[in-house]
């Protein structure tokens, strides 16, 4: 398969024509540049943007006359004649209002206007980057209609659209130059940590939805694109100097610092190079909450206190203290007792840091469109990711390397994406493992009851005291006694145990997070078009893909090796306008085939309807179904995240996880062994319902094996330019089936689930593990939104949006208690944004403004209620053209409000900061 793609790829690549190069400069009527101006072939999908100085450069198989339509943000569209090759142009735009016809490549894997976009599209461009008031240009795109951006820490913001995300968010694609940077072990992006430098963007799109047709399993939900600049196109040295404050009541005000230089030159019409470097570091945001949310209103002193932020107190157990002293029933009780925790802040460097390097070689051996590319990508980073736990991210490495062959009409590319976990770690274990490294379970439990039980009875004995006070004091002074000479934050003994730890992979005694997985790609795409005279636009492609999983058995089962398995996938789409080519049909089939599953078909269809004698509203209607496969984990984890244990349920990996457990003295006294093995498979053929043993009556369940998750999609929308007002609004309603799901279940360590005997005294003694199983909902599942947004100009030439989105599920809850949706995403949210780029010469400024309704957050570290919030950021930009610079002032939270976007993170602060940037 792998060589039947190249071979007929490569192929369809060695058909080359001949060129029209245009170029020029476009400037206002002050003759300053315009950047990131649409420069668009008139009657077909062809076109370029301008750079930092207006100029841009364009390459066409379409010989003279031809001629080209120029637009930009907040000016009119302009009409170029194109009448002999090597033209050069000077072209001046006047200021109006429309965004209609920026150019996007994403939603057709071919040029084409928003206006024209068969599905949402939301586009991010140069001018958009100078102007974002966020501290970066990754978090400005927050500020775009229907996109969420979750915050988990100060470098890890994880973007969603249409809803069902956490931050292990496997439903959302991002693509960094055509290469999906998600991380291979992780399944899901780490935002821009290991991303691309924003001196490196010239574009970003976002596809809301599912587009599996053209991208297959990992664009379900939504994908965004990241595209670099050309070293031919963008040259000389640029660099960016950011510094400022984070500000956090819990962290206090902390410094901020964010560079990035960027190289390029082209030594000739054929060869060219760039390379990029950039580095943040700051504070990053605490997380400090002693909530106990399983016991509203419990603190420190509750006998069975666990708090959201302190680790380590999950370790729990009932004592039977009459049992313990051999005294009668009811003499003294039993209580459940949790072990004393450590707070995250005293386990966890809040360093946060980013390090981006990249490298590219573009070869053009015809100095036509024709290239040779070679990219490499180093990201290394620290930050904090909340999972099943939350997880100190440290020295994060992941590395990217492509070599890529196309032209106008075609492209081939192979990479491989290959992630280094360097000295991450789990909080928890950290936590749990240093008491244990200090003092074992079972020796501190014991040393509990042995004080409890004489301090409660002379409580009552001597001192006169209620049951509720004497248990008070008892609890106390057990806990005291069984900590004493407990290993204290800030001393050796404490560094010591905390470094053996985090340095050992074994989950039992460290917590240390191994993972040196890596998955190698190839994809291509060719365009018929010009072979067949234009008269559609006809593409194919295909792609291959094979994951090698290592973790040495501290996260998937492959402790006897690496796991290695595949994917693969073609397509093909016909774009064709008829009607005066006012009406635009959009037809697409993609087949994709996992080892372990049936093929998938997802087909789409879309019609795009042009109105008006001005052409300047447009209505479309589409329709597709989409597919995701089960991630690495879904089908090979295997691992023991403390509250439950994690096993992924492909065919081969349920006799894999093999695990030892102690049985209590009762369960010893019925089936006369002490200790027993339990294997993955049971979790789904010989277990419990937790919910059903929570509420008093088990009930026997069994779980299928997990499979592809499917999703019916329809949508419709309208953009249009109506007076001074561009509006652009959609609708969307998706229905899921076999929704990827995770449910908890109690396998008994003896006996057989619903036997009515053995496994139920199994429960009932305490001789029972919980595990999390890997499978598909009962059930099928609706979700249901849309968004508007309107763009205009006031008060003269004052830039003024505001959008809204809208965002609703439901599913039967009651046929699938023990399921959680994850949709985590706000039913209401509304944007707006106000700011003028020239307010007066040289100066511009902006503001945007988010409100975002409450929620309710599920995961598996923790579920909760999720506040509403408001949030308001600003900037002011001054540029010097003389020295190509621009110097920028803002902040994001201005307000000063702090806000969490999850259970278990730590609040948003503000974030102060004052920028250099350069380019030539």
């Amino acid at each position: 398969m792998r060589r039947l793609i190249f071979l007929s790829l490569m192929l369809f690549g060695t058909v080359l024509h001949a060129q029209t190069t245009v170029s020029g400069k476009v400037v206002d009527e002050n003759n300053e540049p315009v950047i990131g101006a649409n420069v668009v072939l008139i009657g077909k999908a062809e076109g370029t943007t301008t750079d930092f100085d207006g100029n841009f450069t364009f390459n066409t198989s379409e010989q003279p006359p031809f001629q080209l339509r120029v637009t930009s943000v907040g000016f009119s569209e302009f009409i170029a004649d194109v009448t002999s090759n090597n033209q050069t142009l000077t072209i001046t735009l006047s200021q109006s209002s429309t965004i209609l016809d920026e150019i996007v490549i994403s939603a057709s894997r071919t040029p084409e206007r928003i206006f024209e976009s068969p599905v949402s599209v939301e586009r991010f461009g140069l001018k958009d980057i100078k102007n974002t008031s966020a501290e970066s240009f990754y978090g400005g795109l927050q500020n775009l209609k229907g996109v969420d951006i979750n915050t988990n820490s100060l470098t890890f913001q994880s973007i969603n659209t249409r809803g069902f995300a956490t931050f292990a968010n496997t439903r959302f694609l991002q693509l960094v130059d055509g290469m999906d940077n998600s991380a291979p072990g992780l399944n899901f992006v780490l935002g821009n940590l290991v991303g691309m430098s924003e001196l490196e963007v010239q574009s970003v799109e976002i596809l809301p939805g599912a587009s599996s047709a053209l991208y297959g399993a990992g664009a379900f939900n939504g994908i965004l694109f990241m595209n670099s600049k050309s070293p031919f196109d963008f040259q000389g040295i640029s660099a960016y100097a950011k510094t400022g404050i984070t500000s956090q009541e819990a962290a206090g005000d902390n410094p901020y610092y964010d560079l990035g230089i960027r190289a390029a030159h082209a030594f000739s019409d054929k060869l060219a190079v760039k390379a990029n470097l950039s580095f943040l570091s700051g504070e990053d945001w605490h997380a400090i909450s002693e909530l106990d949310l399983a016991n509203p209103g419990a603190d420190r002193t509750d006998p069975n206190y666990n708090g959201l932020n302190i680790y380590g107190d999950v370790v729990s157990t009932l004592l039977n203290f009459d049992a313990a002293a051999g005294l009668p029933t009811g003499t003294v009780g039993s209580a459940n007792i949790s072990r004393t925790g450590y707070a995250e802040r005293d386990l966890v460097n809040y360093n946060a840091e980013s390090v981006k390097t990249d490298f590219s070689v573009y070869y053009r051996p015809f100095a036509d469109d024709f290239e040779i590319i070679y990219q490499g990508r180093v990201g290394r980073g620290n930050t904090i990711y909340q999972g099943a736990n939350r997880y100190a991210v440290r020295n994060f490495n992941l590395q990217q390397h492509k070599i890529e062959f196309r032209n106008d009409n075609f492209f081939l590319r192979g990479y491989i994406v290959t992630e280094n976990a360097g000295d991450s770690y789990d909080t928890r274990f950290t936590a749990i493992n240093i008491n244990r490294r200090w003092k074992s379970d079972t020796q501190w439990f014991t040393d509990y009851a042995g004080t409890y039980i004489p301090t409660f009875l002379g409580g009552i004995q001597q001192g006169g005291l209620s049951r509720e006070a004497a248990s008070e004091a008892a609890h106390a002074a057990a806990r005291i006694a069984a900590d004493t000479g407990r290993l204290l934050p800030g001393t050796p003994e404490f560094q010591s145990a905390f470094n053996a730890v985090t340095a050992d992979g074994d989950l039992t005694t460290g917590s240390r997070f191994i993972d040196n997985t890596k998955f190698r790609h190839v994809n291509g795409n060719y365009n018929l078009a010009h072979l067949i005279n234009d008269w559609a636009d006809v593409q194919v492609g295909g792609s291959f893909r094979e994951y090698e999983l290592n973790s040495q058995g501290t996260i998937f089962t492959d402790l006897d090796g690496p796991i290695t398995y595949n994917e693969y996938g073609a397509y093909a789409q016909l774009q064709k306008k008829l009607l005066d080519e006012r009406l635009k049909f959009t037809g697409s089939v993609r087949y994709d085939k996992n080892e372990f599953f049936d093929g998938f078909l997802s087909p789409r269809v879309s019609f795009g309807y042009t109105a008006g004698a001005m052409r300047n509203h447009n209505i479309r209607i589409s329709a597709q179904q989409g597919f995701r496969n089960p991630t690495t984990q879904d089908l090979f984890i295997g691992l023991n995240a403390g509250t439950a244990i994690l096993v992924g349920s492909a065919p081969n990996n349920l006799d894999r996880d093999i695990r030892t457990f102690n049985v209590s003295q009762s369960g010893q006294d019925l089936i006369g062994q002490s200790t027993v093995d339990i294997v993955g498979r049971a979790a789904y053929e010989n277990a419990y319902s937790l919910t059903s043993v929570l509420t008093g009556a088990p009930e026997a369940v069994t779980t299928g094996v997990v499979k592809p998750e499917e999703i019916t999609t329809f949508e419709a929308g309208y953009r249009g330019q109506i007076g001074k007002f561009t509006v652009d609004l959609s609708g969307y309603y998706n229905r899921y089936k076999d929704f990827i799901a995770n449910v908890t279940v109690l396998v008994p360590f003896y006996g057989t689930a619903g036997d009515n005997g053995l496994s139920l005294l199994a429960l009932q003694n305490g001789d029972r593990q919980a595990y999390q199983t890997y499978t598909n909902a009962e059930v099928d599942i609706d979700s249901w939104g849309g968004t508007i947004g309107v763009d205009t100009k006031v008060f003269g030439d004052f830039d003024l949006g505001v959008n809204y989105t809208y965002a609703e599920f439901d599913f039967d809850k009651a046929r699938f208690p023990d399921f959680e949706t994850n949709f985590n995403t706000p039913k209401h949210r509304v944007k707006a944004s106000f700011g003028n780029t020239e307010l007066f010469k040289n100066f511009g400024f902006n503001f945007n403004y988010r409100w975002s309704d409450s929620f309710f957050w599920e995961a598996t570290f923790e579920d909760g209620d999720v506040p509403a919030y408001t949030v308001l950021d600003a900037q002011i930009n001054y540029t010097i053209p003389s020295i190509k610079s621009v110097f920028k002032a803002g902040g994001s939270n201005l307000l000063g409000d702090e806000y969490f976007q999850a259970v278990g993170t730590g609040n948003i602060g503000a974030i102060y900061y004052v920028s250099w940037t350069i380019n030539p």
